[in-house]
């Protein structure tokens, strides 16, 4: 079994996709930001888009491209509404799905808010050598896999993907 450094730092883009959030009231993009910055890590770029498939690819598309950024994490967009389109953007661009985030997500939501937690379609895999990250809109769901899932294994999900 090999090791990771877990003191490494990582680079992060962080998109929040939502019909009515702003850089005013977007905590949840704000709450991802501030507990990357505790664990050291930097964050590269920052932005918000609406509810559209074609605007989500086009940005991550350009954070993939981006040689600065190693993480991308998406909040918002991870439901069932006809608006909720998120999901369908990454989905589709992921070249390997980790099944296993979204089943400890919804795991561990299942504790914290019942059987409701099934209706989050929350995602991760890698597109290239970069981690993408799909988080429901709730700064709950997005405190709990930051806190529980993302930041204690991002360094190590970055070195797999470099490994030859």
């Amino acid at each position: 079994m090999h090791s990771h450094n877990p003191l490494a730092t990582v680079q992060a883009a962080v998109l929040t996709v939502s019909d009515t959030r702003d850089t005013n009231n977007d905590e949840s993009g704000k709450l991802i930001k501030t507990l990357l910055i505790e664990k050291n890590h930097s964050v590269v770029d920052y932005k918000i888009t609406k509810d559209d498939l074609s605007s989500i690819v086009t940005i991550v598309n350009s954070w993939i491209e981006n040689s600065e950024i190693q993480v991308i994490i998406l909040t918002g967009g991870t439901g069932f509404t006809h608006r909720d389109v998120t999901y369908e953007a990454i989905s589709t661009m992921l070249e390997k799905e980790m099944q296993g985030f979204g089943e400890l997500f919804r795991g561990l939501s299942y504790t914290e808010i019942g059987p409701k937690a099934m209706f989050s379609r929350a995602i991760a895999g890698s597109i290239k050598d970069k981690a993408i990250y799909a988080l429901p809109g709730s700064t709950n769901a997005v405190n709990l896999a930051m806190v529980n899932l993302i930041l204690p294994t991002c360094q190590h999900f970055l070195e797999e993907l470099k490994r030859k």
